[in-house]
């Protein structure tokens, strides 16, 4: 893409990424607090199985075969969520669920990190640092950007409702699905690091926790 046509791109979606972030950012503030919200045989509980899963790490459970079945299980949930977000842009009623899915990402991230550093002070988040951030990095803006596309598509729905530019509309729609499929692309790439080399590096940073 030409940098005038990635100019001209953000230009005409900046105030969709704007709100698309301010949600997500929001759901992180909101799954950090729900953290302090956790009463004491909640959080005892989560503090057994995450105990649990960082033995598991530290003695190598994680490894092998394992390492696959990881691999299918998150490919198939970022593919899930992705799709889904496809699916939603499609008709202007399920737009608002798009936007519902965006906070909901942010409060899987916030109460992730925010429940880490609770239990482990500066190790726990030296922990979410190497386990949560790195396939973050891509994976967040990936669903900002698919949110973005399918809130515009959906828009562009609406638009031409009346003004019977089918042509335009079927134009929008192979797009759409083509960003859609790209960014599939990239999330199997994301997923072969969290199957395959997260393990390794979560190894590393284990018996710290455990200590």
């Amino acid at each position: 893409m030409k940098p005038s046509a990635i100019k001209a791109y953000m230009q005409d979606h900046l105030a969709l990424y704007i709100f698309v972030s301010v949600l997500f950012l929001i759901g992180v503030v909101f799954g950090a607090v729900m953290v302090n919200a956790l009463s004491l045989d909640q959080k005892q509980e989560l503090g057994r199985h995450l105990n649990y899963f960082i033995q598991n790490v530290d003695d190598g459970s994680l490894l092998g075969a394992h390492q696959e079945q990881s691999f299918r299980q998150t490919l198939g949930l970022h593919i899930k969520w992705l799709v889904l977000i496809w699916l939603l842009g499609l008709s202007v009623v399920g737009l608002p669920l798009v936007f519902v899915l965006d906070f909901l990402k942010g409060v899987l991230v916030g109460f992730s990190v925010g429940y880490l550093t609770a239990q482990y002070a500066w190790k726990g988040m030296l922990f979410s640092f190497v386990s949560v951030a790195p396939q973050n990095v891509i994976v967040i803006p990936a669903l900002l950007i698919a949110s973005v596309a399918a809130t515009h598509f959906s828009l562009q729905l609406v638009k031409t409702r009346f003004q019977h530019r089918r042509g335009f509309v079927a134009q929008s729609f192979w797009r759409y699905t083509g960003t859609t499929v790209f960014l599939g692309v990239i999330l199997a790439g994301v997923s072969l690091y969290e199957g395959f080399l997260s393990p390794y590096v979560m190894k590393w940073i284990a018996p710290m926790l455990l200590v």
